[in-house]
């Protein structure tokens, strides 16, 4: 079933029982493993059917040292809830003080086992210790947030021989669990938790707006009821500076409750820890709406949720269409149009659902002849366009109205040539314009409240290099940026402060690596609350196009089809509308099911609002 990969080429002696009908699987752990040899690789499980659950087996009796870590190694890997089979493998008070949920540490390939875990000497002894390494992918804390890492793995295991009994067990490790990449991938899932922005609402009913905060949880281990926990105990560290939770602080599911699923009529009961005296219905609503917008990760059909207080009194109940008119969320909102520069820079717009490639101008000065314009940005709304022209130099806002003026450029860039002059603009949901400027005298990143306030600097204290590209979330609090530094371009998402009242002004903080892997990333889109489009290449390799997480996770599932000679990306935070690119081919598109197609020979700059 998996390889050993003890110089490349032993193999593990495995055995397995397979119930096809319960979709379960056995592991029988190593019991014929022997108890000497060099380095072993535990890379336990290959991948299974989403529809299979994997259970290791308790110790064989008699077990050597050897057998104990491989199958300590293999339970980790397991479905099993509680990791009670792999706590067989320690010692009683060992097993008491383990912690697993405490962190998981993800392995290129698996843990090695770099001793032989046998009795030293030439009598034999009663304890021994065994050393795992690896090379680190990356780490799970405790609030189930994924962070990359590198560098090397190395723990050290000590087992005891029990005196009474005989018996091998592990009394002494380190606290988490440790895998390789491959069951970390088949054990864990990648899904968004939901929390409002801390001070951005939109309309003219103030809509809080929805920011996603995406954790891992095990994905055949009650995922459901994971991650309402997850939710209930707020937002992750690094996010939690700039969002909100509507649930009082301390709820939490009642004692006992499990397996929380959808009942047949895709409504969803949560049993809360709270009085009905603690929640206002305006604040219950907006629980339900975290609640709704988080689980449809996991079920999609989700129609409506109940949340239930102590007692089981009804606290409130919200569906799914009164969750979309509560919150603003972004991959909700479907774009009207795509916008891009025709051969005479012009900006036009073509309908979003449209399968022809008839586009018309914008109405207004961006849609005229003559502005020379580079790139554009386009407000969530729909209703004004931000339009870089003079060769990079100025950046005018205007209305998508017939009758819009132009007027006067509201940021102007002392760079020297078109690339060291202003990068493409980009728009949040409450309407501020974000820019950088690459001029390498004087680089800075801008943003203009409601597109219109005078530019103001916004301070970026963990940066190390100059913004080359800035593209910010719909949701306001986040802001991916590629960062040119000793030739290379790395992309790194921050997090938006606000001004507090201190006077500080607007910041990115908390900056962090998103694709650590490519070195010369040369374009991006958002393409969904928590998922950027990137195109880059690795270091030696060729240009490639694919999906990348926030946290700087691996996404599952194919990338794009591959396209040459990319220079700009277009997607939109509902994945149902085509990605569109600017290649050596014009703009092209790429519908849903079909291979890329071309819209417009001569055009240049395409994107979707925001």
């Amino acid at each position: 079933m998996a390889a050993d990969r003890e110089g490349g080429a032993r193999r593990r002696s495995w055995r397995a029982v397979a119930y096809a009908a319960l979709g379960v699987v056995l592991l029988a752990g190593c019991a014929s493993m022997p108890d000497s040899g060099d380095l072993r690789d535990v890379e336990s499980t290959p991948r299974q059917d989403t529809g299979v659950r994997v259970f290791a087996m308790p110790p064989a009796d008699g077990a050597g040292p050897g057998e104990i870590m491989q199958g300590f190694l293999e339970a980790l890997t397991s479905d099993d809830p509680g990791y009670d089979t792999a706590r067989k493998y320690l010692t009683a008070d060992a097993a008491r003080t383990w912690r697993p949920e405490q962190s998981t540490t993800v392995l290129a390939n698996g843990p090695t086992i770099e001793t032989d875990c046998r009795p030293g000497g030439r009598e034999e002894t009663n304890s021994v210790t065994c050393v795992l390494s690896g090379s680190q992918v990356a780490t799970v804390d405790e609030q189930q947030a994924y962070q990359p890492a590198d560098g090397t793995y190395r723990k050290k295991l000590h087992l005891t021989k029990d005196a009474k009994n005989g018996q091998w067990r592990i009394d002494g490790l380190p606290n988490g669990v440790v895998m390789g990449k491959s069951d970390f991938q088949r054990n864990y899932r990648s899904v968004d938790k939901y929390y409002f922005a801390s001070d951005a609402s939109v309309g003219a009913s103030g809509q809080p707006v929805a920011v996603a905060d995406p954790v891992f949880v095990r994905s055949k281990v009650d995922p459901m009821t994971q991650l309402v926990r997850s939710l209930l105990n707020g937002p992750t560290t690094w996010l939690g500076p700039v969002v909100r939770s509507s649930f009082p602080t301390g709820t939490a599911l009642q004692k006992g409750v499990s397996g929380l699923a959808p009942d047949d009529q895709n409504k969803l009961t949560v049993p809360l820890n709270l009085k009905p005296s603690r929640v206002a219905p305006g604040r219950c609503t907006e629980m339900a709406t975290q609640m709704l917008f988080t689980l449809r990760n996991l079920a999609p059909t989700l129609d409506s949720v109940e949340l239930r207080g102590t007692g089981g009194d009804r606290l409130c109940e919200l569906t799914g269409e009164r969750a979309e008119s509560v919150a603003w969320h972004g991959s909700s909102k479907r774009p009207d149009y795509l916008y891009f520069l025709d051969g005479k820079h012009r900006m036009v717009r073509m309908q979003t659902g449209s399968t022809g490639t008839a586009s018309v101008p914008v109405p207004g000065p961006l849609g005229e002849s003559g502005r020379g314009l580079q790139s554009v940005a386009v407000s969530r709304d729909e209703h004004t366009a931000a339009g870089i022209g003079d060769e990079g130099r100025t950046l005018y806002v205007t209305s998508l109205a017939s009758d819009g003026s132009l007027g006067d450029p509201l940021l102007t860039s002392a760079g020297t040539t078109p690339d060291h002059r202003l990068a493409t603009p980009s728009w949040d949901a409450r309407g501020d314009l974000w820019v950088a400027d690459r001029d390498p005298h004087r680089p800075r990143l801008f943003v203009l409240e409601q597109g219109a306030d005078k530019p103001e600097p916004v301070a970026v204290p963990d940066l190390s290099g100059q913004i080359e590209d800035a593209r910010v979330a719909a949701d306001g609090a986040r802001i991916a940026l590629v960062v040119e530094k000793d030739g290379k371009q790395s992309l790194f998402i921050g997090r938006i402060q606000r001004d507090d009242g201190t006077g500080q002004g607007i910041s990115v903080d908390g900056l962090r690596s998103a694709a650590p892997d490519l070195e010369q990333v040369s374009a991006i889109s958002w393409a969904g609350d928590s998922r950027l489009l990137v195109v880059g290449q690795e270091q030696g390799g060729v240009q490639q196009m694919r999906y990348v997480q926030v946290d700087g996770s691996t996404l599952d599932g194919p990338a794009p089809g591959a396209l040459t000679s990319v220079k700009a990306i277009a997607a939109s935070e509902d994945e149902r509308v085509p990605l569109v690119a600017y290649s050596e081919d014009g703009i092209v598109r790429l519908p849903s099911g079909a291979q890329w197609q071309k819209v417009d020979k001569d055009g240049s700059a395409p994107v979707y609002p925001g």
